[in-house]
């Protein structure tokens, strides 16, 4: 056997979102390779997709020339356990909302025994930019996903906290709105992230448009985005603006509440919303220290994921496998 078969210096980083999963070889210099993305949403159970994300990752694999290469694989996905290896009643994914789905398994198996690590999405995206982006050198951080849903990866001391039963780190599911809050898809009402995911602000701006007349871009579009928002912000839009102001106050809302709770060094969002970074920066950072107790006014930084938006939860998923 040569070398070249035995010497296992790569690994796979595999980000599980709620409409795509992005798919990486990583090797040891933390430098994605090669990459590809898959549709999430395309299964209403497990095992097709598990199938189709098998296909795709050997497919990377052989086009990257990595056969026999592939030391372990990473997955960062919603509601994923950590200490099992298993997706738990993942309400983002269209084939995650029936009970426990034993996914490392399953995907081990399908990749001929490879073995898989399982963490959160939130927290292999901070374990992405711990390693390699904004928050290198930081022990004490909260990490803010920004997508379908809101996410978040607590280090403290420098170490993921995954608390007792391995699902510790659903700041998204925390309470913003206690009276008349939207329904949440965890069957709570009020969560942040019925109000401030890239999904939320979208149903904002949908239920300002039918409340008045105010004339807006985004009254001629049938499915507004948070991009299509953010679109006409730039074009000045009234409304846009006035839709990140809004998103923003509240994110800063329940950022205090965090503070509170592990006095961080810094807040790092990322995520397809984190994007429009110059609409939501003043709001957050506004709405944060006016809210947040005395003690910490001025001194949490708010910043911004510094890797490609594919490569920070595929770093970080990555990190899992070696």
């Amino acid at each position: 056997m040569s070398m070249e078969n035995i010497e296992q210096n790569l690994v796979i980083g595999v980000d599980v979102g709620g409409q795509t999963s992005k798919c990486g070889i990583v090797d040891t210099r933390g430098t994605v390779i090669a990459q590809t993305v898959i549709r999430t949403d395309n299964h209403d159970s497990v095992e097709p997709f598990i199938a189709e994300l098998a296909e795709a990752l050997k497919k990377l694999i052989n086009e990257a020339g990595a056969q026999g290469k592939i030391r372990g694989i990473g997955v960062g996905a919603p509601n994923a356990n950590y200490y099992t290896g298993d997706i738990e009643n993942a309400v983002n994914l269209s084939w995650g909302r029936s009970g426990s789905l034993h996914f490392a398994a399953m995907l081990k198996d399908a990749m001929g025994g490879i073995p898989v690590t399982l963490t959160n999405d939130a927290n292999a995206a901070a374990m992405g930019e711990m390693t390699y982006g904004a928050a290198r050198g930081m022990k004490n951080f909260i990490m803010i996903t920004l997508g379908t849903g809101v996410g978040s990866g607590i280090v403290i001391n420098g170490e993921m906290v995954y608390g007792h039963d391995g699902f510790a780190g659903e700041l998204g599911h925390t309470t913003l709105v206690r009276k008349n809050g939207r329904l949440c898809n965890c069957g709570k009402t009020g969560c942040l992230e019925t109000y401030c995911s890239a999904i939320g602000m979208a149903r904002t701006a949908r239920e300002w448009l039918d409340m008045s007349d105010e004339p807006s871009l985004l009254r001629k579009l049938d499915n507004i985005t948070s991009k299509d928002i953010y679109e006409a912000a730039k074009e000045g839009d009234e409304l846009a603006l006035k839709l990140f102001d809004y998103t923003g106050t509240m994110l800063g809302m329940a950022f205090a509440d965090f503070i509170e709770f592990s006095a961080p060094e810094a807040i790092v969002l990322f995520g397809g919303l984190a994007r429009s970074k110059e609409f939501l920066t003043e709001p957050i950072e506004r709405s944060m220290n006016a809210n947040v107790l005395p003690l910490w006014r001025g001194k949490v930084k708010l910043v911004y994921s510094s890797l490609k938006e594919s490569d920070a939860a595929i770093l970080g998923a990555s990190a899992l496998a070696w």
